[in-house]
């Protein structure tokens, strides 16, 4: 199994993908929130056919809130549904691939739309939970809270300042590594499964915890790291999703 994704590859990811994309979002009020890790604390929550994708030696492990809207269907393009074209959601992550194609492994995603948690796990095999999500902004201050309304319970609160824009992440960089992701690995009765996504490149700018509290990753089976969150904030991007493709590994 390849070890490492070399930065061709990493590039090559961000190509669009052939065919029509099934799905389109609009994402924003978006913040990263990572965390470095021994690899081996995550080895036995991801299947053994994808390889855990490291930068600086660690793993790397991630928490996502954000909301999307403008969410519609292709083909053909089918206007968004009043109460089904927006909504918050929250998902606790880490970075893999397959062969050198690298991508996002989630370990759980909460939303607060009970037909977007059922679309995602019947058509995309991911680990959805409902949840009531609050988000609110107040100048450059954003707060967010979640409470999960299924097993396992879990919570989320977090308050961040935005700041400065950063330069275009490139590849090489850190910021590349944990933020230019192009496709999504998930799993069903043993068969892998890969889902490519399409965008433009991150803009992103910094950001300042003002305040948290979680126990979203114990919920996952993953101990809370100790250290802050290196933060990164991203303001609005626009999102293709293609079908999921049976990876026969």
């Amino acid at each position: 199994m390849r070890e490492k994704v070399l930065d061709t590859e990493r590039l090559a990811a961000r190509h669009r993908p052939q065919g029509h994309p099934v799905m389109h979002q609009n994402w924003g009020k978006l913040l990263f929130m990572h965390w470095p890790v021994k690899e081996n604390l995550l080895r036995a929550l991801i299947p053994r056919e994808l390889q855990i994708d490291t930068f600086g030696d660690s793993a790397w492990l991630a928490i996502t809130p954000f909301t999307m809207w403008n969410i519609s269907a292709f083909p053909p393009l089918i206007p968004p549904i009043p109460g089904l074209s927006s909504m918050h959601e929250l998902n606790v992550r880490t970075y893999v691939h397959l062969e050198g194609v690298p991508g996002v492994w989630f370990f759980s995603l909460d939303a607060n739309s009970a037909a977007a948690v059922f679309a995602a796990r019947t058509f995309f095999y991911l680990p959805y939970f409902n949840a009531e999500i609050e988000l609110k902004q107040n100048g450059n201050r954003i707060d967010y809270e979640l409470r999960r309304e299924e097993d396992p319970g879990a919570g989320f609160r977090a308050s961040w300042t935005i700041g400065n824009k950063l330069p275009q992440s490139q590849p090489g960089s850190r910021e590349f590594f944990l933020t230019e992701r192009y496709c999504l690995y998930t799993t069903k009765n043993g068969g892998l499964y890969r889902a490519q996504i399409h965008h433009e490149p991150w803009s992103l700018q910094e950001a300042e915890l003002v305040d948290f509290d979680s126990d979203i990753l114990a919920a996952a089976g993953i101990t809370t790291p100790s250290q802050p969150p290196i933060l990164h904030y991203a303001e609005e991007l626009a999102v293709d999703i293609w079908l999921l493709q049976n990876l026969d590994v």
